[in-house]
């Protein structure tokens, strides 16, 4: 049997999956955690991946590995190959002005020609704006801007302060493609859009195709694959193929096609990314998505299941709450100083299931939003998949067939992330793309209650 593993280097955790090369049963997992917060000590992430590692009975008998890991966080590196700073995450909003500044400069028009994306405060050319304009002792000793996947990667073959080799970075296409200063299109950097960020050239990680090899684990022949994007990751996990529209319910929202041209929204709603095998992964994020049921639960006291069975007992709508959750800004719409706001309550209509209701209808809201605008890019459905923890709460899934006019299918629950980069290290292992099956349960049918999505609508007026 050959081994090969797939990890998931998130924002909560890092998760490892082992899995039979040929059949994709996994074989034994592991799992460590992250801090919380929107930046991070980029070690902390390294621990994690060898306690993960261990937890998943080593790799003595992996014969490749590869690693998905969050987009846009910035690992800064001084020419000792030191570690600059804690790396801001697509989550922190503090770059929202320099966001600004940067289209300011260029254009949205020319960032979508140059990069495929109007930047967001998540990307990661805004994280080095941020950081010129406010820490610029830091900024001036940068040497090397890598991604969390790019330094674990690089961390994993033998490199870092001991053996400084910043040459030796290395990257995929579709991390690449949510940096700012990337085209997906050409497969060039674009050095003066990270010299107006940041203030200087700097060494970024060699690009490497979906098959390529990054080298091995260090003192091993283990193959170590390009690895990925977590949204790309999960899409080469679940076999997603053109036609096929991904809803993703984690910490943030996303909904993600995968296609074979690339798209180009001036709007900046949907960003142009690259996928993992070659093709295109247009994609919104919401950065409010399954915590707000975190919040709504703990606040009325009950699980998440006992959460949806009580927004289950009264009727689409709410009785009129609207919840907008941006509890933490928002990235879709662009609104990275907003506060989460509730609407319509009445004396009649204010209760424990109303509110339950709400929090769901609210978080499916903003996602269907999403869906729009990806599906305005000319981009056709095939099928949508809904994965991530919420998704496998049946009230969530009833609720998303009264606001989503297609067919929702519920892939079984998997580490679709880690099964993505496992099928990268396989891929770079053999020089074929392995073709495992994920099991998906039967399609729940649209029940679509226009009460719902339009009284949302109405209190964005």
């Amino acid at each position: 049997m050959t081994l090969v593993a797939g990890v998931d280097s998130s924002t909560q955790a890092c998760k490892v999956v082992v899995h039979d090369l040929v059949t994709g049963e996994i074989v034994r997992t592991g799992r460590a955690p992250h801090p919380i917060g929107t930046e991070i000590d980029p070690e902390d992430w390294w621990a994690a991946l060898y306690e993960a590692i261990a937890e998943a009975g080593g790799l003595a008998d992996v014969a490749a590995i590869a690693i998905g890991g969050q987009q846009h966080g910035s690992v800064l590196l001084d020419k000792n190959g030191r570690v600059v700073r804690p790396a801001m995450l697509w989550n922190d909003t503090r770059s929202a002005q320099a966001t600004l500044d940067l289209i300011a400069e260029f254009g949205p028009e020319a960032f979508v020609r140059r990069t495929g994306s109007v930047p967001v405060a998540s990307f990661t050319a805004t994280k080095l704006r941020w950081l010129r304009d406010n820490e610029p002792h830091h900024a001036a000793s940068v040497a090397a801007v890598a991604l969390p996947h790019d330094w674990l990667t690089w961390r994993l073959r033998g490199f870092g302060p001991a053996n400084p080799a910043l040459h030796e970075l290395t990257t995929d296409r579709s991390d690449a493609s949510g940096t700012s200063y990337w085209n997906p299109t050409t497969g060039e950097y674009d050095r003066e859009i990270l010299i107006a960020a940041l203030g200087h050239d700097v060494i970024l990680p060699r690009v490497l195709g979906a098959a390529d090899r990054a080298g091995c684990v260090a003192g091993t022949d283990i193959v170590i694959g390009a690895g990925a994007g977590d949204n790309a990751a999960a899409a080469l996990g679940l076999g997603a193929s053109s036609g096929d529209v991904i809803i993703s319910i984690g910490t943030s929202g996303t909904v993600f096609a995968v296609t074979d041209d690339p798209v180009r929204d001036v709007s900046g709603a949907v960003a142009g990314f690259a996928d993992a095998t070659g093709r295109y992964l247009p994609l919104i994020a919401t950065l409010n998505a399954a915590r707000i049921l975190d919040v709504v639960a703990d606040l009325l006291a009950v699980s998440h299941r006992a959460l949806g069975e009580i927004a289950e007992s009264v009727a689409p709508g709410s009785g009129g709450v609207v919840l907008h959750p941006y509890f933490e800004g928002e990235r879709t719409p662009n609104l990275p100083d907003a506060t989460a706001t509730l609407f319509g309550m009445t004396l009649a209509n204010t209760s424990r299931a109303n509110l339950a209701r709400a929090a769901i209808e609210g978080m499916l809201c903003g996602l269907a939003g999403g869906l729009d605008a990806v599906l305005s890019q000319s981009v056709k459905v095939r099928r949508i998949l809904l994965i991530g923890g919420a998704a496998q709460n049946s009230s969530v899934q009833k609720i998303a067939s009264e606001i989503f006019t297609y067919p929702i299918s519920i892939p079984v629950t998997g580490e679709y992330v880690a099964a993505g980069a496992a099928r990268q290290a396989g891929w770079a292992l053999t020089g074929e793309l392995p073709t495992w099956s994920t099991p998906i349960a039967p399609a729940h049918e649209p029940r679509v209650a226009p009460v719902i999505r339009a009284q949302y609508e109405a209190a964005q007026q």
